[in-house]
C-alpha cells in the first residue's frame, strides 16, 4: 500500500509556483449551465446512485444524450447541450469526446465519472462583483429597461468606467481563491463520487485507482503552465513513478483527501500572501491583474499576460488594439472593460472572454473551445468559434461562424446575430489549428435558457427563475455588410485566406451582390456627371459630411482609430 504523503507546508509548497495547486478556471468560467434540473440541493446524495445506475447501463462507462436525458429528466436538446459543454471544458485533447467530430459527439458520449463531476460543479456559486462605493452617483448610467434589473445586473459596463478601478470586481486571484474554497468544502463528496469499495473496514474500505484519480484533473491541476496535456496522477506522490506496464496499487481515499486538503490550504495561503504583497508594494509588470488603461494604436505591449496562459486586454478607450498569433503567449484571452474602441485578436485560441465592454468592435480570430461575452452594451463581436455563450448584454450584434448553437442566458435586450462577415490572411490556418469546421455555421440557431443565473449569489424575486432569457433576432440581410480588417493589421501576409471561409446564406449573399452592384453604378454616375468643377467640389463636400455623420451615428468611427498616430 502506498505510504501517506508527507504534509506539505507553505514554505515547501506555497511559495513555489510550479507546485501550487489551481482550480481549472475553464470549468468554472465556461462549464456552468443555468438549467435547474442540473443543480441539486445535496449533490452527493443524488449523484452517487445516479452514477451507479449509469455505470450499470453502459458497457464502456460512457453515456450519450439519450441516457443523460432519461436519467436527469431533461430534454434531448438540453442533454446535447450538456455533452457540447463538457467537450469544451474537458482537460485532455486525447479524451474521445474532445477529439470527436461534430457529428460523432453523441455516439462517442462522455465518461460517467466526468459527467457526475460536471453535475456536481453545477452547485457552485460565483463570486460577485462588489458594488461601487457611490452607487447613487452612477445610477443614471445603466438604463433600467427591465423589471428585474435591480436583481440581475450586478455591475454594468459603464459603471465600471465610472468606478475607474478594478477593485470593484473580483480579481483573478479572488476568483481562484473562491473556487479553491469551494473545492475544499466539497472535496470529501467529490472523492466519494470517484471512490471504489474494497474489502475492509472503516476508512480503508474506499480507494481510488489511478484511472479514477486521473479524473480529478478535470477540476484541479498543479503548476503555473495550465492544465492541458499534463497527467494529473504524475503530479501526485501516489502514482508519480508508476510502471506503465504494471497496474498501480489503489490509494485509500482518506490519504488522497488529506493530501489535497494540505495542498489547497497552502495554495490559499499563497494567494493571500501575494494579495498582501500586491496591496503593500508597487504593481509589477508581470501581474496578471494590471489594468491596461493607456493602450494606444496598434500597440502590443500594453497587455498583461498571466503565467498560467491567459492574456488580459483591459481598459482600452477610444483607441485600436491588435494582437497577432506571435504575440499571444497563452491559450486564452480576456478582453475586459474596453470602450469606444476596436480590438483585433487575430490568433488561434482555446478560450476567450469579453466582459464589461461598451461601444466597441471586437474581432476574435479562431477560438477552438468556447467564447463567453458578458455584461456588454452596444458591442459588435466578430468571431469564428466552436461555441459561444452570451449573457446579460444589451444592443449587441454578433457576427458568428460557430459550429454549435449560440447559448443565450441572463438579462439580455435587443441582441442581434448575423453570419460571419470578415477574414484575414491566416484565418483558415488558425481555424484548422483549433478545429473549427467552416462548412458548419449555426449562427441563427440560438438556445435561450433562463433569465436568472442560479450560479450567482444574488437573491431574486419569486417566479423570475422560470422566465426565459430574451433571445436574439437576425440582422436583416439588407443591413448586412462585410467587415474589412485593414491590411496593415492583418498580420503575416503569407496566409492563403482571401475570402470569408463561411458560406453566406443565399439572402445575405444576394444582398451583398446587390450592394456591390449599386455602389458600382453610383461611382459610374458620379464619374460621368456633367458638373462644373465648383459643383463637383460641392458634391464631394456634401458626400464627406454625410459620410462623417454616418460614421458617428453607426459607431463605425471607432474603426478609424487605427489610422491615428501613436
Amino acid at each position: 500500500m502506498t505510504e501517506p504523503a508527507e504534509p506539505c507546508t507553505s514554505s515547501s509548497l506555497g511559495r513555489d509556483p510550479t507546485t501550487v495547486i489551481h482550480p481549472r478556471r475553464e470549468l468554472f468560467e465556461h462549464g456552468l449551465l443555468p438549467i435547474p434540473r442540473l443543480i441539486f440541493s445535496d449533490p452527493a446524495q443524488t449523484l452517487i446512485p445516479l452514477k451507479q445506475k449509469l455505470l450499470e447501463s453502459s458497457s464502456n462507462h460512457r453515456v450519450n444524450s439519450a441516457a443523460i436525458s432519461d436519467s436527469l429528466q431533461i430534454s434531448i436538446e438540453h442533454a446535447k447541450l450538456v455533452l457540447d459543454t463538457l467537450a469544451s471544458v474537458l482537460r485532455s485533447d486525447s479524451e474521445p469526446l474532445v477529439a470527436a467530430k461534430l457529428d460523432e459527439i453523441d455516439s462517442v458520449g462522455v465518461d460517467v465519472h466526468d459527467l457526475v463531476l460536471f453535475l456536481y460543479i453545477q452547485s457552485y456559486k460565483k463570486l460577485l462583483p462588489r458594488t461601487h462605493k457611490d452607487s447613487a452617483a452612477i445610477a443614471d448610467v445603466w438604463p433600467s429597461t427591465s423589471a428585474f434589473d435591480g436583481y440581475l445586473s450586478a455591475l454594468s459596463p459603464l459603471q465600471l468606467v465610472r468606478s475607474n478601478s478594478r477593485r470593484f470586481m473580483p480579481s483573478q486571484a479572488d476568483e481562484e481563491a473562491h473556487q479553491l474554497s469551494y473545492l475544499q468544502k466539497h472535496l470529501a463528496n467529490v472523492l466519494s463520487l470517484l471512490a471504489e469499495p474494497v474489502e475492509g473496514e472503516g476508512d480503508e474500505s474506499l480507494v481510488l485507482t489511478m484511472d479514477r484519480f486521473e479524473h480529478l484533473g478535470f477540476l484541479i491541476h498543479f503548476g503555473d503552465k495550465g492544465s492541458e496535456g499534463n497527467s494529473f496522477s504524475q503530479s501526485s506522490p501516489f502514482f508519480a513513478n508508476s510502471d506503465p506496464d504494471m497496474p498501480a496499487v489503489p490509494v485509500p481515499v482518506t490519504q488522497v483527501h488529506d493530501w489535497l486538503l494540505q495542498n489547497i490550504s497552502a495554495a490559499l495561503e499563497y494567494i493571500s500572501e501575494r494579495n498582501s504583497a500586491k496591496e503593500n508594494g508597487p504593481a509589477s509588470a508581470s501581474d496578471q491583474d494590471v489594468a491596461m488603461t493607456d493602450a494606444c494604436t496598434v500597440s502590443v505591449n500594453k497587455v498583461s499576460t498571466s503565467t498560467r496562459g491567459a492574456s488580459f486586454i483591459e481598459g482600452v478607450s477610444k483607441s485600436s488594439y491588435v494582437k497577432h498569433a506571435s504575440d499571444v503567449k497563452g491559450s486564452s484571452v480576456k478582453v475586459l472593460n474596453c470602450h469606444e474602441s476596436s480590438i483585433y485578436i487575430l490568433a488561434p485560441l482555446r478560450y476567450a472572454t469579453v466582459y464589461g465592454c461598451s461601444d466597441a468592435t471586437i474581432v476574435l480570430g479562431a477560438v477552438g473551445k468556447a467564447v463567453r461575452v458578458e455584461h456588454c452594451e452596444r458591442v459588435h463581436v466578430i468571431v469564428a468559434a466552436k461555441r459561444i455563450c452570451i449573457a446579460n448584454c444589451r444592443e449587441c450584434v454578433f457576427f458568428l461562424g460557430v459550429n454549435q448553437q449560440p447559448l443565450i442566458l441572463g438579462d439580455n435586450h435587443k441582441l442581434q446575430v448575423a453570419p460571419y462577415n470578415t477574414f484575414y490572411s491566416q484565418l483558415e490556418e488558425h481555424m484548422n489549428e483549433v478545429g473549427i469546421v467552416p462548412t458548419v455555421n449555426r449562427w441563427d440557431e440560438p438556445i435561450a435558457l433562463g433569465m436568472v443565473d442560479p450560479h450567482d449569489s444574488l437573491s431574486h424575486p419569486a417566479g423570475v427563475s422560470d422566465v426565459q432569457a430574451e433571445s436574439a433576432t437576425r440582422v436583416d440581410h439588407e443591413q448586412f455588410t462585410t467587415f474589412v480588417i485593414p491590411s496593415w493589421l492583418g498580420g503575416d501576409s503569407t496566409g492563403s485566406t482571401n475570402l470569408n471561409p463561411f458560406t453566406l446564406p443565399e439572402a445575405y449573399m444576394a444582398s451583398q451582390h446587390k450592394n456591390q452592384k449599386n455602389l458600382g453604378e453610383i461611382k459610374q454616375l458620379l464619374r460621368e456627371a456633367p458638373l462644373e468643377e465648383s459643383r463637383k467640389r460641392e458634391l464631394s463636400s456634401a458626400l464627406h459630411v454625410y459620410f462623417k455623420d454616418w460614421l458617428y451615428a453607426s459607431g463605425n468611427i471607432r474603426q478609424l482609430y487605427c489610422l491615428q498616430g501613436d
